[in-house]
């Protein structure tokens, strides 16, 4: 199976605690989707990220290879996270469509809290670690400032 990682299973590290045999494929984008961070996160002091379709905004992220067995972990922490698995098309560099996994948090409401940092954190260096566009990484290291 396909997972596009945005939240801290972009983190090498991160998805190593959660799918160990997790294996790295390549960089992608959702394009027309933007980063919100409406959920609550009780442990992580502040808002944790979802994508969700915003006209003129990108995502990035990475691309893994997931065994099955490996995707019922990532569920668990995404479903702890407050995000759950869906299907979606994402671009990689040399602009191929892929259907992927990822999990997204239901919006029902238009809430914006603030980021947790160490959440944010976790994705600005996981972000450097692929070599993910510098805009990206400046926008996220924006949402610390």
């Amino acid at each position: 199976m396909l997972y596009f990682a945005y939240t801290a299973r972009i983190a090498p590290e991160h998805m190593a605690e959660v799918a160990p045999n997790a294996t790295f494929e390549y960089i992608a984008h959702l394009p027309e989707w933007g980063l919100f961070f409406p959920i609550t996160g009780r442990s992580w002091n502040g808002g944790l990220p979802t994508a969700a379709p915003d006209p003129g905004s990108t995502v990035w992220g990475v691309v893994y290879r997931v065994a099955d067995g490996d995707m019922s972990a990532i569920d668990t922490v995404e479903a702890e996270e407050g995000r759950s698995q869906t299907n979606i098309d994402a671009i990689d560099r040399s602009g191929k469509r892929h259907c992927v996994t990822t999990h997204l948090a239901d919006l029902e409401t238009e809430v914006s809290l603030a980021p947790s940092h160490e959440y944010l954190s976790i994705m600005v260096s996981g972000s450097k670690h692929w070599g993910l566009p510098a805009g990206w990484v400046v926008g996220l290291q924006d949402h610390l400032a």
